[in-house]
């Protein structure tokens, strides 16, 4: 059966995600940065608390995934945190300045990673052959790449995921972005296997004073700093109960 892989931006959202039928947890924070690493209090509890296999996200910062020197060194440092702490896999990618897959770098994370199962994230959707990086991600021993099909979602990306899908000698294509209830089918008529979701919705805040004309980090004063994102363990339960579905009547 196809798996469902939940990306997570809190423990609290991992606890939905879990209960409500996830197969994996794709650990991050700041859902307004498309994930970026995240601490170490939340990878603990992430241990503690969740059964399922969670594989954190290392990126130090939002916007592209060609790094400074400082910038590596913290990916290192972090990669091999995850290891020593037991993680069963890690989430990751590095590109050079022209867009292609930064072998060396790679190396580095990959050698650093232990047995952990390393999945090559979204940074595949900016580089710049996605055929040519597929066979080096394959030769660097990569399990899986997190892709839209280089596009601005995967129902979009669908004929490069199909071609990615029908190519791989070793990687899992794991199509992601926009993924919902309404197109899962698609991604099983190409051959995935697994697919990620945010499967997200924004819930209002629980205070009830709430001050006027302050935001956090933005000069924007529409933007609403008394609502968060969270996962939905409703929509989590029907994706699975659809793929499960789907793959009956196969």
């Amino acid at each position: 059966m196809m798996k469902l892989e939940i990306c997570c931006y809190s423990i609290s959202c991992a606890l939905i995600a879990q209960k409500a039928g996830a197969d994996r947890i794709e650990l991050s924070a700041s859902p307004s940065e498309g994930g970026v690493t995240p601490s170490f209090g939340a990878l603990q509890q992430a241990l503690q608390q969740i059964a399922i296999p969670v594989h954190p996200i290392v990126r130090p910062r939002g916007g592209d995934f060609c790094y400074s020197n400082m910038d590596f060194d913290v990916m290192k440092n972090d990669v091999a945190l995850m290891r020593d702490l037991g993680f069963p896999g890690v989430v990751f990618g590095v590109l050079n300045e022209e867009g292609h897959i930064d072998m060396l770098r790679m190396r580095q994370l990959m050698s650093l990673s232990g047995r952990m199962a390393v999945t090559f994230h979204r940074a595949f959707d900016m580089c710049f052959n996605p055929h040519v990086a597929l066979q080096q991600l394959t030769e660097l021993g990569v399990q899986r790449i997190l892709t839209s099909g280089q596009q601005q979602n995967a129902e979009m990306g669908l004929p490069l995921l199909k071609e990615l899908v029908r190519a791989s000698q070793g990687p899992i294509i794991m199509p992601g972005a926009g993924v919902r209830m309404s197109n899962i089918s698609k991604f099983l008529e190409i051959g995935a296997t697994e697919i990620h979701s945010s499967a997200g919705r924004v819930v209002p805040s629980s205070m009830k004073y709430r001050k006027a004309g302050v935001t956090m980090g933005s000069d924007d004063r529409d933007v609403d700093e008394y609502s968060h994102y969270s996962v939905d363990g409703q929509l989590v339960e029907s994706m699975k109960g659809m793929i499960g579905l789907i793959n009956r009547k196969q």
